[in-house]
């Protein structure tokens, strides 16, 4: 599959377990690469989707410089909206608590903004899922995070985590997407890049 790509060496600019974990299903061989101090910062004025984009085609941007005509990368940013506001990755486990608490019972948007790149051509997208949580106990937030250390994650949770198991009540969207790389989307993209 995708044999247009097999003139490419294909770049992961990720060090996100779910993304290999999510490319290397799709079948395509890929080496990850990673800048240390890529700035993740947005205008104040953005908003979902656009957020999400703005930081996946800022870190496209970083890796340019150095990529050779034969290699095309790929890199992502998922961001946790609750009403608008971004819940980003939580800073200690407190702050994953009350992230949770803030999460419990409500419908939030998890967004990936994806960008495609090669040294004549980018492509980006975002892609969004809406997530219900039922209500959580205090003693389930505890559990998960003094269990499962949900530092990595926007949102201060995995879906594919006992949390996921536990609190998500709906999904309407990609699952994939929710883990942090909307594989039919980027299929769809890479057979026709």
């Amino acid at each position: 599959m995708l044999d247009n790509l097999r003139n490419y060496d294909i770049i992961l600019a990720s060090n996100s377990p779910r993304r290999k974990e999510l490319l290397q299903r799709l079948g395509l061989p890929f080496k990850v690469r990673t800048l240390f101090g890529v700035d993740e910062s947005f205008p104040e004025n953005l908003r979902g989707e656009d957020i999400a984009l703005y930081i996946a085609r800022k870190k496209a941007e970083a890796y340019k410089s150095s990529m050779s005509s034969k290699e095309l990368l790929i890199t992502a940013d998922t961001i946790v909206c609750l009403d608008g506001v971004v819940m980003g990755k939580p800073y200690g486990a407190e702050n994953a608590k009350t992230i949770l608490r803030q999460l419990s019972g409500r419908v939030h948007q998890v967004i990936t903004g994806v960008t495609v790149l090669t040294q004549v051509k980018q492509e980006s997208f975002a892609v969004t899922s809406h997530v219900k949580f039922a209500n959580v106990t205090e003693d389930e937030i505890d559990y998960y995070v003094d269990n499962y250390l949900p530092f990595d994650k926007a949102g201060a949770y995995g879906i594919q985590e006992w949390f996921g198991l536990v609190a998500v009540e709906e999904l309407r969207g990609s699952y994939f997407n929710v883990m942090g790389l909307p594989v039919q989307r980027l299929y769809t993209v890479l057979k026709h890049f």
